[in-house]
């Protein structure tokens, strides 16, 4: 009897930080795979709130009840390092139509390039209107972030944040 293929994804982001939306995608990520990856990238266009690592470290503690899925740092090309993975296609994670337009782009041009294909799942009603960005910009004004992310996230946001505010009256 042959072995069958094991169905592995990524699911990429900077998830600065991740919120209970990603969860949300993650969990019903992992019973369309064998595996999910979550790919923790680094945009150099991006100033990180988060260091890297400190996303890597968190979203593994956030994650480790969730057997089939296992968080990864890269930097560079997402197709590069979904062959690096071995998957064979990247999940997505749509709120509106603002993110299908874009992924939809991002999508054909993977499919074009590199052969791997794109899952989309519509985020569930709850969390349509959570980004990391948005997250971010409560947190920084001393808003109440709670409902958007997971105890571990909101307790390394304060932490960080406090460490921000000690850096600045320096």
């Amino acid at each position: 009897m042959d072995n069958p293929i094991k169905r592995i994804a990524v699911f990429p982001g900077t998830f600065d930080p991740i919120t209970n939306g990603h969860l949300d995608v993650i969990r019903r990520g992992v019973k369309l795979f064998d595996e999910l990856v979550i790919g923790v990238g680094q945009n150099p266009e991006k100033t990180s709130f988060l260091a890297q690592p400190d996303r890597v470290k968190i979203i593994r503690e956030v994650i480790s009840s969730i057997p089939s899925a296992r968080v990864e740092p890269f930097s560079g090309l997402t197709v590069d390092f979904v062959r690096t993975v071995g998957a064979t296609a990247i999940l997505r994670g749509i709120r509106n139509s603002s993110d299908l337009q874009f992924e939809f782009q991002v999508a054909l041009t993977n499919r074009v390039v590199a052969g791997i294909e794109t899952v989309f799942i519509m985020t569930s009603t709850e969390y349509a209107y959570t980004s990391s960005s948005l997250i971010r910009e409560i947190a920084s004004m001393g808003g109440d972030v709670s409902a958007f992310v997971p105890p571990q996230v909101l307790n390394l946001l304060r932490t960080s944040l406090k460490k921000d505010e000690a850096d600045k009256s320096k």
